[in-house]
Formats: structure tokens, sequence, C-alpha cells
């Protein structure tokens, strides 16, 4: 069977899935259940000045009858009193002294601040750090969160603060409210953060109440802006994943990844993407630990049949195949093929490629039901149909244009028509 035990930056844990900073890790109880679970860590809420957090605080987004697409939160850093946090994290630690307990800081943007925080945080047995440069809302008026990690020379000089004081492993937690995380994350490398993590929350208002007219979430009649999460920012958080993981001076270090992991295909993807571990939340909060054993036992499944011994064999595999768009063959083609056996007649295929696409699929009228063709000639290949199709009846089969490849740089330097294949 497949190992799933991680190391992160010399950080032991039975298996790459840690609970993200959030409500779900902002207590000794649900830790311990986590634990119990089969967690194989935890990055502890945020520590930091005391805050006092407002109600309500969360709104989500429901999409085709599925709750929580995404959720939106207006929540801060813990609210609990630090003292009480760090005996928390100690007792946590010599009960479970084999999962990675990491602890998030946001201290004042100060040195002194800081310095002082990470010497109380690593008293407690703590195993690594994990600095808050993205929270999106509530801190930023105070010169933290996002407003660090916004700026590649704060966030550089704060993380020249923390490795001056610490002594145990710091990973940087990167905001996605930026064109782009990478020269955040080039100075947090250079100024010697060891690993990082993103994303984090992306500022969002996810409604507007159409009876009280309010947005989501409303606090005595008013809202703000939040952190939006869940399945919803995936794709966003694989995007700037890679973009870390192509990068020369970001892929030098480990990441823990996170952003929409609800399933064990997502932590795949993450990983195949260059996440070393994966954080989890709104999945938790939406379906409670025990989710841990689908993620555990399906990601160990995989590997199986791929041949995987252990996740550092296929970290980073799928890195090299996102490339530049001019470097696309231009000469690969394929073209939709649809399977009348399975084929359940519903029609979906040709409403879109009718009115959304290239009028490529030929209807033909018949009792008791019609019957859908594609034409060849037509089609361009786009895969919408395969993607509305509810049964899987459709296949996109290569009908190469030519034989050699030919990207567009090529196509350009030798002067080709552009309808010549």
């Amino acid at each position: 069977m497949a190992s799933l035990q991680t190391n992160f930056l010399g950080i032991q844990s039975p298996n790459p899935y840690w609970l993200a900073s959030a409500p779900p890790t902002d207590k000794q109880i649900n830790v311990l259940r986590a634990f119990e679970a089969g967690w194989g860590g935890v990055v502890w809420k945020t520590l930091g000045s005391q805050v006092r957090n407002v109600s309500s605080r969360y709104s989500a987004v429901d999409y085709a009858g599925s709750r929580v697409m995404g959720l939106n939160n207006i929540e801060l850093i813990s609210d609990r009193p630090l003292e009480i946090n760090l005996k928390e994290i100690k007792e946590c630690i010599r009960l479970f002294p084999d999962r990675a307990m990491i602890v998030s800081l946001m201290a004042d943007n100060n040195r002194s601040s800081w310095h002082e925080l990470i010497k109380q945080v690593e008293d407690t047995g703590a195993h690594g750090l994990e600095l808050n440069f993205g929270c999106p809302h509530g801190m930023t008026e105070r010169g933290m969160g996002a407003a660090v990690g916004q700026d590649p020379e704060i966030a550089r000089m704060v993380v020249e603060w923390v490795m001056e004081a610490a002594t145990i492993p710091v990973i940087t937690k990167l905001t996605p409210n930026v064109h782009s995380v990478v020269p955040t994350g080039r100075a947090a490398v250079e100024a010697g953060s060891p690993a990082l993590s993103l994303i984090n929350t992306i500022q969002s208002v996810t409604g507007v109440d159409l009876d009280t007219l309010i947005p989501n979430p409303n606090v005595a009649g008013s809202s703000t802006f939040g952190g939006y999460c869940g399945p919803a920012v995936k794709p966003i958080a694989l995007k700037m994943l890679t973009t870390i993981a192509q990068d020369a001076v970001t892929s030098r270090v480990p990441v823990s990844g996170i952003g929409g992991i609800s399933t064990w295909k997502d932590a795949a993807e993450f990983m195949l993407l260059g996440s070393t571990s994966v954080q989890v939340c709104t999945a938790v909060m939406k379906k409670g630990f025990r989710i841990i054993e689908d993620l555990c036992e399906g990601l160990s499944n995989w590997m199986d049949e791929k041949g995987f011994a252990r996740t550092t064999d296929f970290i980073g595999k799928s890195v090299p195949t996102l490339t530049h768009w001019e470097d696309l063959d231009m000469n690969y083609h394929i073209v939709a093929h649809i399977d009348p056996e399975k084929c359940i007649h519903c029609g979906l295929c040709y409403i879109a490629c009718e009115d959304a696409s290239h009028q490529s699929i030929r209807l033909d009228k018949g009792h008791p039901y019609n019957t859908y063709t594609i034409k060849e000639e037509e089609c361009v290949g786009c895969n919408l149909c395969k993607l509305v199709c509810p049964v899987d009846c459709i296949t996109m089969v290569e009908k190469r244009h030519g034989a050699e490849y030919l990207n567009w740089k090529e196509f350009q330097r030798r002067g080709l028509p552009l309808n010549d294949h």
C-alpha cells in the first residue's frame, strides 16, 4: 500500500492533510477530535493582538441545488486570550506528538512584537510557524494581513524580522488579492522563509438579500467585503500554486496548498502542481472531521493504481505540462463523437453547440426520440458538448491537421495563412 507519510521541512505527519488556520483549529477540543479522526496536522487559528469579532460572520454561494459552493467570512484572528491558546497548543502536542502542529501568527507590525510572539509560541513545542500575510478584512485596516502580503517589500521586512527570532520552520502564507503571488513569494523566500503556503481567502461579496437589500453577512444592517473560500476558488488556487512552482526563486521551497480542497482528487491535483502538504477548511466546516477517512483512502488507492509508492513520487509532476499559449501545438485537433448506445437523447449537447458554439451537431428528428451526430467538418474540438453531456456519451477523437508540431511562434515565422490546415 502507498505511504502517505509526509515530511515538510522536517515536520513529520502521517498524511499530507492538514486543517487550515480557521474556526476548526481554534480550540483544543476541535483539534483533538480532528487528530482522533486521523488528520495529519493542523495550522492553529491565527494568534496575535486581542480582537473582537462581529455577528453574523459567514455567508455562502449555493449552486445548482448544492450548498456552499463558496463560503465567505468576515471573521478575524482568534479572539480567545493568547495564554489559553498557548496552553491548549502545548497539550495537543503532548497528546499527539506524531501530528504536525503549525501555529499561524499575525503580530503587530514591528520587530519586537513578532519576536515576542514567536518566543511564546516556540515555548509550546510547536513544530512550525505560518505567517498570515493574507487576511483580507479587518486586519488590513491595522496594517496587517493582506496589507503585508500585497506589498513585497513590507513582506520581505517582516520575514526578516521573523527569521531573526525563529528557531523552528517558517511558512509564509500568501494573499491571492494581488495581480500575481510571485513577487511577494520571491520576497519572502529571499528574506529567508523556507516554505510558502497559498492561497488565503479572496476578497468578495457573495450576494445581496433581495428582501432587506443588505449584502451578506448582515451585521446590524451593514456588511463588508469578506474572504471567499471553498470549492469555487480551487481553479484560482491551482493557477497561483503553479506560478509559484514555475518560478526560479519560489520553486526552491516546499509549498502547502490551500483553496477549495474537498476530495482526495482535489488533493492529488494540488500535489501534482507542487504542493507537499494540503490544507482543508471549508469541506470540514460543511461535513465534519470524518471526511479524512475518504481523503486518505482515495489518495492511497489512486497512488497504488498509478504505481506511486510515496507522495514525493508525484509532487510537481504536472507542472511542466502547463506552458504559454503560444507554445501549444496548433496542428493538434480533436472532434467530438457521440456514442449512440449511451446517448439518452436529451439534446443538451445540440442546444449548447447550436446556441453558444459552432453549430456542429446534426439533429435528426424522429420517433420516439431525436438523434444527434457530429458534423466533423464544422467541429473545432472545443469540448463544450462533452462538458454538458449528463451521461458521458461524448468522447473527443484526435484528428490532427498535420503530422508536425507547430506552435504559434513558428506559425508566424513561416508566414502561414491562418486558415491553412
